[in-house]
């Protein structure tokens, strides 16, 4: 790797902190009285059953630059990631590098916690699509990791059991494949949806085809009042309600069934043919032993192909109150670069946030890369109507409409307040 001026701008830096010691708030790092800095990082990938090769990016870095040490930690994703940081974040003892989500990085941003990495050179080179979810107030906060597609997964042995060659890419193809696997005694389907998430996100994903393919620019529409959820999201709400109409779901059973534990234990135990969850898991879905394939919802009409629904995961910030900021910059660089950055990459299976960068490929996920690479996609608006909160109400919505407590009409009504909704 060649030698920066930054590099040589952290030297300097550290030595100079190294005589001061952590005299002023921010970060928990340090500097050795040889000069060697640590970097705090933490973050909710890169331990548990999601290594995602952190370690490896991690100890290549630490080779190419020998004076700057990873601390790394682990901490359970969502709430747990959440109450820990924050009160870190207004401590000033936060880690130098975080790990952030557009949700997080929009809330702490605003807060002031996060540094401006405009200037930095992977800034300009951020694909167009991914740019808007690593800004806010014109500023570039956070360093975009990945877009990793969220999808149907597939057991290829339980299909070929009922005649069925490969995985279906259109709504009326994908009711018949249905069909034949509860014909053949095997469970076609499972959608658990205990916390609300699945429910939303098949709904999002149908819409990515249903709706996306009609208006690629429905969600600035739908933000200048030009388009409503009524009627124009009420072919996916139908198709939930097909799947048990038809026999295939029975969600008051899947409301029991917790999306991100039992569900991909069952998954990977063979109970059923389709599930539906994020990239991420086809790592440890490999595991189990049989074929699998990763495909975009097979939402629109026969002989159509589907868009990829795809969300902007994980992102590196800088906390503005660290007190090695160089040194945390240049660790956010080396993850920008695609050598490195491709090894996150493949053990996500996502794609690469780069304009030119390097995305990995995998026989598990061609149809999903192929989706992408066509450019038949869509990006979760993470950033704007579909933040966390409203991701949550609307997946409450969809829970009751699927247990017949709210009409169609009201369902989408409701969903268009909490997409509304700040």
């Amino acid at each position: 790797m060649k030698h920066s001026g930054r590099r040589v701008a952290i030297a300097t830096t550290v030595t100079a902190m190294a005589m001061s010691l952590a005299a002023c708030g921010g970060g928990s790092s340090g500097a050795s009285s040889d000069g060697t800095v640590t970097l705090h990082v933490q973050a909710w990938k890169g331990g548990g059953a999601e290594p995602a090769n952190v370690a490896e990016i991690n100890k290549a870095f630490e080779k190419a630059h020998p004076k700057i040490k990873i601390d790394f930690e682990y901490i359970t994703a969502n709430d747990t990631y959440v109450q820990k940081l924050q009160p870190e974040l207004l401590g000033g003892k936060a880690g130098d590098v975080i790990m952030v989500d557009t949700d997080k990085m929009k809330k702490w941003g605003a807060s002031g916690y996060l540094a401006d990495l405009s200037e930095e050179s992977w800034a300009g080179t951020i694909a167009p699509d991914a740019k808007p979810f690593a800004q806010s107030d014109g500023k570039t906060l956070a360093m975009p990791m990945e877009l990793i597609g969220i999808g149907m997964y597939a057991n290829m042995d339980l299909l070929k059991k009922a005649d069925i060659a490969e995985v279906p890419a259109d709504w009326p193809t994908f009711l018949a494949d249905l069909a034949k696997l509860k014909k053949a005694g095997i469970n076609p389907i499972s959608l658990p949806d205990k916390s609300g998430w699945t429910g939303s996100s098949v709904f999002q994903a149908s819409g990515s085809t249903l709706v996306y393919q009609k208006n690629k620019q429905w969600d600035a529409d739908f933000a200048g009042g030009k388009a409503s959820f009524d009627p124009d999201w009420q072919g996916p709400l139908d198709q939930l309600k097909t799947l048990e109409d038809k026999g295939y779901v029975n969600w008051k059973n899947e409301l029991g069934v917790d999306e991100w534990s039992q569900g991909p234990q069952n998954f990977s135990a063979g109970k059923s043919a389709f599930w539906y969850q994020g990239a991420w898991q086809v790592s440890n879905v490999k595991k189990a032993g049989f074929p699998v394939q990763f495909a975009p919802w097979p939402g629109g009409g026969a002989g159509t192909k589907p868009n990829g629904m795809l969300f902007s995961g994980t992102m590196w910030a800088v906390n503005s109150q660290s007190q090695q900021g160089d040194a945390a910059r240049e660790y956010v660089k080396f993850w920008s670069q695609s050598e490195n950055l491709a090894k996150y990459l493949d053990a996500e299976h996502a794609e690469s946030p780069f304009t030119g960068g390097t995305t990995p490929e995998s026989t598990e996920t061609t149809a999903f890369t192929t989706a992408f690479k066509d450019g038949r996609y869509r990006i979760l608006p993470s950033d704007s109507w579909y933040g966390a909160t409203a991701e949550t109400e609307i997946g409450s919505k969809i829970q009751a409409y699927l247990l017949g407590k709210a009409s169609t009409a009201q369902t989408l009504k409701d969903i268009q307040t909490a997409a509304k909704a700040k």
